[in-house]
């Protein structure tokens, strides 16, 4: 095994065959963790940007808190009620982007994977920092390189996925459980506190924030809403990841649907739960939290300034520092699975984008190769592709999740929509020609989940283009035109040359004549083989050809052939430029041009090796020349090639690797035991 193999079998594990797909697919205590992380890790930012719109107008708007809590939980429950129709209805994986191609037309379904390619990458984008931020507080020598970190967060993770969904879902599972654990069990012991009266103030809770200007005197009824409006819809970052479900309906175990289904309510029920927990534990404990970049407008008691170098630390650990004021190993452990929770829930957009690129692929709307499963059933280029873009977001926002939330959002609620209202379209349709009575009473109460959840997703869609469109969400918007546009280029171009490639009756048209070329560089065992097989073709012309820019080798070469007496005529090439691929070239553009109805096949030998240096030392030249002959019309390149002894050292290795008895082959029945022991010695 080459150095490269066991590098990427560190890196990847062992292949895995197409058959074992199915052992790829998740139980519900899995599929929660890997479906569900995104929305679940939301409760670590969500209530931080409720907080910090609020505090525009000062910390008395912080009554509106848990309203504004309640709120997005009602919309949540009315996105998953939706979903669960969807996964029901459609459970092939395409989620929204299927569900609007079908009903909705073309055009909606590229909208929608435009929308959900934008929101798996700020998922992605918007986690990871988010993590960063968090150990940036717990590791002081981290600030300042808060990019960093989170860049080599989302290399760690791209590892780890492309083991596969069954082995990066058992790894994220148990760090998710225990931040289910620590938040429920965090807001449940400071809830206890609450009810027994003694529940500590936040840390920051003797601040005095300063309402930004324009904010500072008594708001006006429109000016409030306009306040709470963008209140919410920073907290409807809580719903982002719900979709991913949807989309990943192919990776549950059967029933699928019912299993993907479960999962989502199970998702509502335990986000809304945290989210709402922690939003009134913060109001009950007087916190204050303004925008990271504004610190100057928290004040000490006295109204002073704060000293320099003041870290303003997130809404979670201040609850976790309060209610666990005399148990540090508590705030301890909040914190530090919060901080991995939000690189795992990056883990959510890892599962998603995959498959729907794949899906993408396969309606000829993304580049063919993210349709494809690496060796371990995972669709390697997909979650490769998604790294990459995610880290460029990173890098050029500099892991400032407070600028990164602005980008979020959109994109989500733009599918939302448009998968709420293809669905109206698809129960519409079916009540038309459904007869039977109960059918139709199931029909016509998903429709009406569906019509209610438009509504809701609606009007929220326009608060978040309303309230965050000069803020950042105008580059989302933009990000969007720019994956349609690439989309429906990639669709043409894939449509052209299907149409270019059609078969038709001029393709059974025989070539008038083909003259065959044997390129020679010496008259060694590679030159006679080519020789021999262009021979066994039997062309109307055959030569062999040689480029001279050394008159001495030229010589040597003549008396060679003439010794030999070969009875194939060699035509010698005079490069004065001592070029040799634009000789060869050109020479069969010319016999081409002489010939258009014939074909020039010219005949390369090429040798064959078996360590990858020694790729680096020959056939380059061979590399160059069919690179420049493929472009021309009516001109066949063909290789022959020629195995040295080193080329056995590699199929000698591929030939160990396929005998070798992997880890459970022989309790899943692919070998006997005979056949492991003979293996074996």
């Amino acid at each position: 095994m080459s150095v490269g193999d066991v590098s990427k079998r560190i890196l990847l594990g062992r292949k895995l065959r197409s058959s074992q797909l199915g052992e790829t697919l998740l139980p519900k205590r899995i599929a929660l963790p890997v479906f569900a992380s995104d929305a679940l890790s939301s409760v670590a930012y969500a209530p931080d940007e409720v907080f910090i719109m609020l505090a525009v107008a000062g910390a008395s708007t912080y009554v509106w808190s848990w309203k504004i809590g309640l709120a997005v939980a009602v919309v949540m429950l009315t996105v998953i009620a939706s979903y669960r129709q969807t996964v029901h209805a459609y459970p092939s994986g395409g989620g929204d982007y299927e569900v609007a191609t079908v009903n909705l037309g073309r055009n909606a379904g590229v909208t929608v994977a435009s929308a959900l390619l934008c929101d798996y990458v700020l998922t992605v984008a918007v986690s990871i920092s988010s993590a960063s931020q968090y150990a940036a507080g717990a590791i002081p020598a981290l600030i300042g390189h808060e990019a960093t970190a989170a860049v080599v967060a989302v290399v760690l993770l791209t590892a780890m996925n492309l083991r596969g969904v069954r082995e990066s879902g058992a790894f994220f599972a148990v760090p998710t459980y225990l931040f289910m654990f620590a938040i429920l069990g965090m807001c449940a012991y400071g809830l206890l506190r609450l009810l027994a009266g003694d529940l500590p103030d936040a840390e920051s809770a003797q601040l005095v924030i300063e309402p930004e200007p324009g904010w500072d005197g008594p708001l006006t009824q429109v000016a409030l809403m306009f306040l709470l409006a963008r209140a919410f819809s920073s907290g409807c970052a809580a719903l982002t990841g719900v979709e991913a479900i949807s989309n990943g309906v192919p990776a549950f175990r059967k029933p699928k649907s019912r299993n993907a289904a479960t999962t989502l309510l199970m998702l509502g029920l335990i986000a809304i739960t945290m989210m709402m927990s922690v939003i009134v534990l913060a109001k009950q404990m007087s916190i204050r939290f303004v925008d990271p970049h504004h610190l100057d407008r928290l004040r000490n008691s006295a109204g002073g300034a704060l000293p320099d170098g003041y870290e303003q630390h997130p809404v979670i650990s201040q609850i976790a520092a309060g209610v666990f004021d005399h148990f540090s190993p508590g705030f301890y452990f909040v914190v530090s699975v919060t901080g991995i929770i939000l690189v795992l829930a990056a883990n959510t957009a890892f599962n998603g984008f995959p498959v729907l690129g794949s899906i993408l692929a396969q309606d000829g709307l993304a580049p063919r190769s993210l349709g494809s499963r690496g060796d371990r059933l995972a669709y390697s280029n997909g979650i490769v592709f998604l790294a990459a873009l995610s880290i460029l977001l990173i890098w050029a926002f500099d892991a400032e999740t407070t600028k990164l939330i602005q980008l979020y959002i959109v994109g989500v609620f733009v599918s939302f929509n448009l998968s709420q209202l293809g669905m109206i379209r698809h129960w519409t349709r079916h009540l038309k020609t459904e007869t039977d009575p109960a059918a139709r009473g199931r029909m016509m109460r998903s429709r009406a989940i569906n019509t209610f959840g438009l509504g809701m997703t609606a009007v929220v869609l326009v608060i978040v283009l309303v309230t965050k469109f000069l803020s950042g969400a105008w580059i989302t918007i933009l990000a969007m035109g720019f994956f349609f546009l690439v989309m429906q280029a990639i669709s043409r171009h894939y449509a052209h040359v299907e149409l270019e490639l059609a078969a038709d009756e001029q393709d059974k048209i025989m070539p008038t004549r083909v003259h065959a070329i044997v390129l020679a560089s010496k008259l060694h065992k590679p030159t006679l083989r080519a020789l021999a097989f262009a021979q066994a073709t039997r062309p109307n012309v055959l030569e062999a050809i040689y480029v001279s820019i050394d008159t001495k080798a030229t010589n040597r070469l003549l008396e060679e052939w003439d010794e030999r007496r070969l009875d194939i005529p060699l035509k010698v090439l005079h490069s004065p430029y001592r070029e040799v691929v634009r000789p060869i070239v050109e020479y069969a553009q010319e016999i081409r041009r002489a010939s258009p109805r014939g074909v020039v096949a010219v005949y390369i030998p090429e040798y064959v090796v078996g360590r990858w240096w020694e790729q680096l030392l020959h056939n380059q030249t061979a590399l160059r020349l069919k690179g420049r002959l493929l472009f021309s019309p009516g001109v066949m390149v063909i290789s022959v090639p020629y195995q040295l002894r080193s080329s056995q050292v590699a199929q000698e290795r591929e030939m160990r690797e396929d005998e070798r008895v992997h880890a459970g082959d022989l309790r899943r029945g692919r070998v006997s035991s005979r056949e492991s022991r003979r293996k074996d010695r």
